[in-house]
């Protein structure tokens, strides 16, 4: 018997629709559950002699939730972790929707990277709330730059960690912020979208997250959200600023992730050539 045109779309509809509940079965399932560690060279304008090799670790976007199990969360932490990166930084969005119930017990499973060897850093992102989350991670030890900055003295040189609110935009503002650096400046920003007014301040380097890397990214399509941004995970540059971009641990509005497994960072900042 003849297959007629209709025959065959029904089928063809009925095939792909079977394949993307497959798709998104495994990105439930295991995808997002299944951590990578990036682990990259990053080239950083100026960078000192002495600080070439210096190691960073970076976990963001954790989203502890009913949905992000403290399983998830502690898997994440021992691979950054078993790393033993020389710093560590924590790019925003602990919890998710402002839900303070996980609060305490997100800052509990993040406390073993607590301690790194020159400091470990947190910033707020925009699901985090302004007074128990920094609470609680400042109490297992973290340094949480809330429009802040610090300098440390590394290998002999000077290196500033500023950080700002995910709120925290304007040049003017995020200048206030990084008034009295010198030398070698990192800027944790919970969003990318702040590399136009970092490089724009000359700052040599910024480390961010937020855009879980697309989350769901669709062959032949791409990403079905995050287009806005300067890069949706890993690497970029603009002028003389570099930026990296974390994909993050969590997920949020949707327990999926599809062709973008979540990650933890181990960049290892490297003098960039003239």
């Amino acid at each position: 018997m003849a297959l007629t045109r209709r025959d065959f779309l029904r089928s063809a509809t009925v095939v792909t629709a079977g394949a993307l509940t497959g798709v998104a079965a495994y990105g439930v399932a295991y995808e997002r559950h299944h951590i990578d560690r990036i682990v990259r060279d990053i080239a950083v304008r100026g960078l000192p002699p002495a600080l070439d090799g210096l190691r960073i670790g970076m976990i963001t976007d954790v989203h502890h939730s009913s949905v992000v199990s403290d399983e998830d969360v502690s898997r994440a932490v021992a691979v950054l972790k078993e790393a033993a990166p020389d710093i560590i930084v924590l790019g925003g969005d602990y919890i998710s929707f402002f839900d303070r119930a996980y609060a305490g017990p997100v800052a509990e499973l993040l406390a073993p990277l607590a301690g790194a060897p020159f400091g470990s850093f947190a910033v707020l992102g925009n699901h985090d709330d302004e007074r128990e989350v920094p609470a609680t991670l400042s109490a297992r030890g973290f340094t949480v730059l809330k429009d802040q900055r610090t300098a440390l003295t590394v290998r002999g040189e000077r290196l500033d960690i500023a950080g700002i609110r995910f709120w925290t935009r304007s040049p003017g503002e995020i200048a206030d912020v990084l008034k009295g650096t010198g030398g070698t400046t990192i800027l944790l920003a919970h969003d990318p979208r702040r590399l136009v007014e970092a490089a724009a301040l000359d700052v040599q380097l910024v480390l961010s997250g937020h855009t879980h890397g697309g989350q769901v990214i669709v062959p032949a399509v791409g990403p079905i959200a995050g287009r806005k941004f300067p890069v949706l995970a890993g690497y970029a540059t603009r002028e003389n600023t570099a930026l990296f971009v974390s994909k993050g641990v969590g997920t949020v509005y949707v327990p999926v992730r599809i062709n973008c497994p979540p990650d933890v960072a181990v960049l290892t900042l490297r003098t960039a050539s003239a």
